[in-house]
């Protein structure tokens, strides 16, 4: 028995060292695979050899080319430098010294165009938002518009500054633009005189029926965070117990403005967002400060796919901090930050350098904002909501005494049938244009309804 006991010892021994051997010698192959291939990834890295290859192209191009004027050193060099940035994203860009001026003078005042926030989704030139007020939106463009042709030119190999370049210019002046409708499949032109472009921040701040306030964000500028203070406070003043904030159609704009906007409803050192650069390290993090604090209002946050940008850090900052329910749709998903470095000869370079990320670590860029409640409505119905809005104001101002025309003409529908969701014809998809989903004077708007009737209920809640 012991002898049998000592032979399977032995055999065990033996086979703990077999294997240790293979896995010695699986470590140092793996090692060696992992050497290897670093080693044909650097060298087929190498920026000599790139450089090389580079500068050669260039000499045969300026050699051989045969328009001798087209294959200058600059038009070679920039035109180069303008694909490199295109292959990396839609949002990084190469600027000679004309377009850094014009990106500077446009952020610095007005400027003459169309009153769309466009972007690059699927290699495609689309609309986010159609601003308020504006020759696009007057005209019908379309949130998820997909734009085609500028001026009959097609926008197939078009990157997205040199596109904003086209839409834009002197007021007065017309442009042609054909888009591509994606849910009806249909294609349309619209001839669009360009205008100067002064889009309020907010508008349509009143007090709803139950003490409900509500503000509509149409942007984040400089003068957003004091106008939506002024706004709030004056309604907490008279009794307002509950926020319905409108960022619909919001294409977003300062992230200042975003962290100012979101700062009343946090409490000290709530974290608002945060960016993470290519390391993975967070670059930079904004957090609440102890000023104009509305810690414990009940909010709900109206999104859809026309919010974006700022929109976004706001929606996901007040939800990831349970501040807000969301109501609406998802958002568009723009999320990323370009920096401007000055290159020589004036010029310059806008890279993306880091993406933004709510509270909870949730990237935005390219995933959106999810609301908690989704009440799907067509973007036609929410302009045409809007319309009907704009209207009523209208014929309110000048004295008008149609019914549907006083200031309460587009108060959310308090009965009892206006939030019942279950039957699929209620929160149905109009046909192009349509005005399905609204009433006659444009007044009913189901996300509002929704928001409404939650807030009500909440505050039925808390008095008990």
């Amino acid at each position: 028995m012991k002898a049998l006991f000592s032979n399977f010892r032995f055999w065990m021994v033996l086979l703990m060292a077999v294997l240790a051997i293979n896995l010695a010698a699986g470590t140092r192959l793996y090692a060696q695979e992992k050497a290897a291939e670093s080693a044909q990834k650097a060298a087929s890295d190498d920026p000599f050899e790139m450089y090389s290859l580079f500068s050669t192209v260039v000499e045969q191009v300026r050699a051989h080319y045969v328009d001798a004027d087209a294959s200058t050193y600059q038009n070679l060099i920039y035109g180069a430098l303008r694909g490199m940035m295109q292959s990396l994203d839609p949002y990084s860009q190469f600027m000679d010294a004309e377009e850094f001026t014009e990106m500077r003078e446009d952020t610095s005042g007005k400027f003459g165009g169309l009153g769309i926030t466009i972007g690059m989704r699927e290699g495609l030139l689309t609309v986010i938002s159609p601003m308020e007020g504006t020759p696009a939106f007057r005209a019908g463009l379309l949130p998820e518009d997909k734009i085609v042709e500028i001026d009959g030119e097609s926008t197939d190999k078009l990157d997205l500054s040199e596109a904003v370049k086209r839409l834009r210019g002197d007021p007065g002046t017309t442009v042609k633009v054909k888009i591509f409708r994606p849910r009806t499949q249909l294609y349309k032109t619209f001839t669009l005189e360009r205008a100067i472009i002064n889009v309020p921040s907010v508008k349509d701040a009143r007090i709803l029926p139950g003490d409900i306030a509500y503000i509509r964000m149409l942007q984040f500028g400089e003068d957003t965070a004091r106008d939506f203070q002024i706004e709030l406070e004056k309604f907490v003043a008279q009794g307002a117990k509950a926020l319905v904030l409108d960022l619909r159609g919001n294409p977003g704009g300062l992230l200042t403005a975003a962290v100012e906007v979101a700062q009343p409803f946090l409490r000290r050192g709530d974290l608002i967002v945060f960016t993470r650069g290519r390391d993975g390290q967070v670059d930079r993090s904004y957090r609440a400060r102890p000023r104009f604090k509305f810690p414990d209002i009940p909010m709900v946050v109206l999104i859809n796919g026309a919010s974006a940008s700022a929109s976004e850090i706001v929606a996901g900052c007040l939800q990831d901090n349970h501040r807000a329910i969301l109501v609406g749709e998802k958002s568009f998903g723009k999320g990323s930050v370009q920096t401007i470095v000055p290159q020589e000869g004036d010029t310059a370079i806008r890279l993306t350098t880091a993406k933004y990320y709510t509270p909870s670590e949730r990237v935005i860029h390219d995933n959106g904002i999810e609301p908690d409640i989704v009440v799907p409505i067509s973007f036609e119905t929410w302009r045409n909501i809007i319309l009907a809005r704009n209207k009523a104001e209208e014929a309110s101002a000048s004295g008008a005494s149609d019914a549907n025309a006083d200031t309460e003409g587009w108060a959310p529908d308090t009965s009892a049938d206006a939030f019942t969701f279950d039957d699929a014809s209620t929160v149905s998809t109009p046909a192009d244009d349509d005005t399905s989903g609204t009433s006659a004077d444009g007044s009913s708007d189901p996300q509002l309804d929704r928001a409404c009737d939650m807030l009500r209920g909440i505050l039925a809640f808390q008095s008990r």
